[in-house]
């Protein structure tokens, strides 16, 4: 059975701090692409982090660069993202999202956590 499950979010000042944890069972963890992605009221979900299956490649939303940094262990199964100077609009729930495309066919194979609240606010 395939899960991805987050930790870490919660409620913090701003200027603060935030790791986001993503465990994942269920598949080979090691062939996927993670990313995590984050949704605010009212608003549509959107990409905020990307990590190639071995750690070689990152990407960012250009809201967080140099604040985020997304990594992984893929020893551990666990997808990381660290959140610094964090801001009230980076209040939202935050997604983890597992990809793997078969190579030389279209078939994907796509998964999703249950989100975790991440609020700033003084």
């Amino acid at each position: 059975q395939v899960q991805l499950a987050e930790s870490g979010g919660g409620r913090v000042q701003p200027g603060g701090s935030l790791r986001l944890s993503c465990a994942a069972s269920g598949f080979t963890f090691s062939t996927y692409t993670m990313s995590w992605y984050r949704q605010a009221p009212g608003k549509e979900r959107e990409l905020v982090a990307r990590i190639s299956s071995n750690a070689g490649s990152t990407s960012y939303a250009d809201s967080v660069k140099g604040r985020f940094t997304i990594s992984r262990d893929n020893a551990e199964n666990t997808a990381f993202l660290q959140m610094n100077s964090l801001k009230p609009e980076d209040t939202a729930v935050y997604f983890c999202n597992a990809v793997f495309i078969v190579p030389f066919t279209k078939r994907t194979y796509d998964y999703w956590g249950q989100g975790t609240q991440v609020t700033v606010s003084s």
